[in-house]
């Protein structure tokens, strides 16, 4: 099966996801239009309802929206490695998920693992950016930052692929085999960062700019709320606590629409990365390293390698022996 073959057959679990995704958002939305309502003289009941629809989301997202992300990884990874998929490609995830990782608890400590390893190399790494001193120093230690949590979100997902193809083994140590595979197969799977950051860019620039336009448009026929909630901010905010220009920003009814605008656009194009351009991008990626790691599984060399500079590692390897 070809990249595109493996995603448009696995494309129902990202219309699922961004189903669950906007229900999240419109109950964020409603939560903070319900704080309005109830408290219609300040910004109080904005921000509780706002917090209130945070939770909402978040327990969304987290119990329900991951078994169609965990479903999509197992059938791709199904799919670049047998060739193959079922005719229920979603009933088969899902079930392939929950024979897997038994309790969501399973599935977040998998991916606590991932992120926690890759994290703290990543780490490493940007402080050897910052430790060249001085504010070239630390502009290279953030753009190394912000290149390896691009690179470590990837990861994850190849990891837990690699956990749903190795089902002979637990998945820590198949967790712990997948980390390893990175660093034995370094090179081979960086190769597919131009394309993760060209694509991630011009969907940024495409949808995010459309997304920005519209979101003001609707936005800005609201002018007295966000005159109200300027003054609001005017009087609560400290100016010398906050950069100027975001102090101006926050405090004026026109610029308010614009910032509200901006974010309300990142928001959509998260949903929309993240449950269309990002599983495009992914199954290439997810290809080669399976395929390497199939070709040459980690020995023991590959684990000492990253144990060396991940002490997580480390632990996690001692506590699967």
């Amino acid at each position: 099966m070809t990249n595109k073959e493996v995603y448009q057959k696995t494309i129902g679990f990202s219309i699922r996801r961004l189903l669950w995704d906007l229900l999240s958002l419109v109950a964020l939305c409603g939560a903070i239009a319900l704080g309005a309502v109830i408290d219609q003289e300040g910004v109080a009941g904005v921000l509780i309802g706002f917090l209130i629809g945070v939770v909402i989301m978040v327990i969304i997202l987290r119990f329900v929206s991951y078994t169609y992300k965990a479903g999509q990884i197992a059938m791709m990874t199904k799919a670049v490695t047998e060739d193959s998929l079922p005719e229920d490609v979603i009933g088969e995830g899902k079930r392939v998920v929950k024979e897997r990782f038994a309790t969501v608890a399973l599935y977040y400590a998998a991916t606590r693992i991932i992120r926690g390893i890759f994290n703290q190399i990543g780490r490493g790494i940007t402080k050897i950016g910052e430790s060249i001193g001085g504010d070239t120093g630390s502009s290279i230690g953030s753009a190394i930052s912000s290149i390896i949590s691009v690179v470590v979100a990837y990861l994850c997902d190849c990891c837990l692929g690699w956990i749903f193809y190795r089902r002979d083994e637990q998945p820590v140590k198949a967790t712990l085999q997948g980390a390893a595979l990175f660093f034995k197969h370094g090179k081979t799977f960086l190769k597919n960062m131009g394309r993760v950051f060209g694509l991630g860019l011009v969907s940024l620039v495409t949808i995010g700019g459309v997304s920005t336009g519209v979101c003001y448009l609707i936005l800005s026929r609201f002018p007295a709320a966000f005159n109200t909630m300027a003054a609001e901010l005017k009087t609560s905010l400290n100016p010398e606590e906050m950069a100027p220009w975001l102090y101006s920003a926050l405090t004026n009814g026109s610029s308010l629409i614009l910032v509200a605008a901006v974010i309300a656009a990142l928001l959509v194009w998260n949903f929309l990365h993240s449950n269309f351009v990002r599983p495009f991008v992914l199954v290439g990626v997810l290809r080669n390293y399976m395929q390497a790691g199939i070709e040459n599984m980690p020995t023991e060399a590959s684990y000492a390698a990253v144990a060396k500079v991940s002490p997580k590692f480390a632990k996690e390897m001692a506590k699967a022996a």
